[in-house]
């Protein structure tokens, strides 16, 4: 692949039409901000350096490109950060990058920070026309990347010479008819001759009613120059989609979430409904698992093989399932690990929490991980049997083989040991059977034979007249027994 000597990105935009007070290129999208597609789809070209062109509110802006590029290792660019302030339009911006890229041989990209739509391969080919057809002795200059719009108003329409090199970029508001039925528009996206840029960027005016200097002047000051210019058309016209209102941000979305779900099936994840499946970029799913409807997993999130997913389930960054893990219907996990074969099937919320390997979590079930100031964790130890409506006020401890009866409060700090039981509210250590109760109970004897029947009360009833004819040894106890039988009435 033929390199960039430098990609320039250009994010000084203020988005009022977003109607934000934050930049609008730090839009979250899938679960980056928009900055972050555009710095990987740039710093694909494997350039040495990225220009970052910033205005005045760019403290944030430099944090976050700083983060989405340290995310790459070793194959992301330097990074610098180039103030523009007063900000005079897209011209005036790259001015701010020099004497920098007017330095080299190798093309200088230049692309805006609101086109997260752009992919890195669309780039690669710009830049190898670029080195086909562009470069090289005082004819050097640029390539641009254009698009067949099927609706193009409001776009600079590219006029082509005869010999199918680029004349002009004339503006919408200056076209004629004839060239406002032009359907291939300029995307502003270009590789420039560096030489070209040293000589031609200190030269433009801001001649024109906004009283601004324009990227699309260069391509005039390049035909006059004699260099050439040559266009690239974009094989998909999606990618051209640059954002300027929540409309186009919500349309940008879409499109990315369509690329994310195509990886994970492309992958041997079957995701039953892409329509009602929301997945961020950054997440890692293994072979074999399903994802139902109405699921949304966010970035950071990494499900392990034959998991299953859904429907209606919330997993947020930092949940961790691994093989075999099942978590179902109305359950949320956050920063949760849920162990190989275990389940949280029904409404269910798991936070800050290590479930270990074939744990059954019952329906209800709250880690309630939040004391109003803090989070905590907890750890349910494997093959424990949480029970429904189960409520575990963090930190706690669930032993292995543990089990919670249904609807058990267990408060904070509690160790419950392996194997134990706990029920009630506040949940209490089930007390262990007595002896007594855990001896089998008595076997009832057999009726005995009829001569035995008989010959027994025959002796009982010799007992009886027996008794009648001695006196008792116990009157007192004799004589109170009534009266005891009577206070009982």
């Amino acid at each position: 692949m033929q390199r960039a000597g430098r990609v320039v990105v250009l994010a000084a935009g203020l988005g009022t039409r977003m109607k934000s007070a934050r930049p609008k290129v730090l839009a979250p999208l899938c679960g980056r901000p928009m900055l972050g597609w555009v710095l990987d789809t740039g710093a694909g070209l494997q350039a040495e350096q990225l220009d970052l062109v910033i205005g005045k509110e760019g403290a944030e802006l430099q944090a976050v490109a700083e983060r989405e590029l340290s995310a790459r290792g070793a194959s992301a660019p330097r990074l610098r950060c180039v103030l523009q302030e007063p900000r005079h339009g897209t011209g005036h911006a790259l001015q701010t990058c020099l004497p920098e890229v007017g330095k080299g041989s190798a093309p200088v990209v230049v692309l805006y920070g609101d086109m997260p739509l752009l992919r890195a391969q669309s780039l690669q080919r710009l830049v190898a026309h670029w080195y086909e057809r562009c470069s090289g002795g005082s004819r050097a200059g640029i390539a641009l990347l254009t698009a067949r719009a099927r609706d193009p108003f409001g776009l600079g329409r590219v006029i082509r010479a005869a010999g199918g090199g680029v004349r002009a970029i004339v503006e919408q508001r200056d076209a004629s008819p004839e060239q406002r039925a032009i359907d291939e528009v300029n995307l502003g996206v270009y590789a420039f001759d560096p030489r070209f840029l040293a000589e031609a960027l200190p030269r433009l005016t801001n001649d024109n009613a906004q009283r601004e200097y324009y990227l699309t002047d260069l391509i005039a000051s390049a035909v006059a120059a004699g260099r050439t210019v040559e266009a690239v058309v974009l094989d998909d016209e999606r990618e051209a989609l640059g954002v300027n209102t929540l409309r186009q941000l919500a349309q940008v979305r879409r499109e990315l979430q369509d690329r994310i779900l195509d990886e994970h099936l492309s992958a041997g994840v079957y995701i039953e409904d892409p329509d009602s499946t929301y997945i961020d970029h950054g997440v890692t799913i293994g072979a074999g698992t399903r994802i139902l409807p109405c699921t949304v997993i966010r970035a950071g999130v990494a499900i392990g093989r034959d998991c299953e997913v859904g429907p209606f389930t919330q997993l947020r960054t930092g949940t961790v399932l691994e093989d075999g893990a099942e978590v179902g219907n109305f359950t949320e996990c956050k920063q949760a690990r849920v162990g190989a074969h275990a389940k949280a099937k029904h409404l269910a919320y798991l936070g800050d929490v290590a479930i270990g390997a074939r744990v059954n979590i019952g329906a209800g079930t709250i880690v309630a991980n939040y004391d109003g100031k803090l989070k905590h964790k907890s750890t349910i130890g494997e093959r424990a049997f949480i029970g429904s409506g189960t409520v575990l006020i963090a930190p706690v401890e669930v032993g292995a083989g543990a089990l919670t009866g249904g609807g058990a409060v267990v408060t904070r700090n509690t160790v419950i040991a392996p194997g134990e039981a706990w029920v009630g509210v506040p949940a209490r250590k089930l007390a262990k059977r007595s002896a007594e109760s855990k001896a089998p109970a008595p076997t009832p004897a057999a009726p005995a034979p009829a001569s035995s029947r008989s010959s027994a009360a025959s002796r009982s009833s010799a007992a009886s007249r027996s008794s009648k004819g001695t006196p008792s040894k116990h009157k007192t106890s004799s004589s109170r027994a009534p009266r005891a039988r009577s206070k009982q009435k």
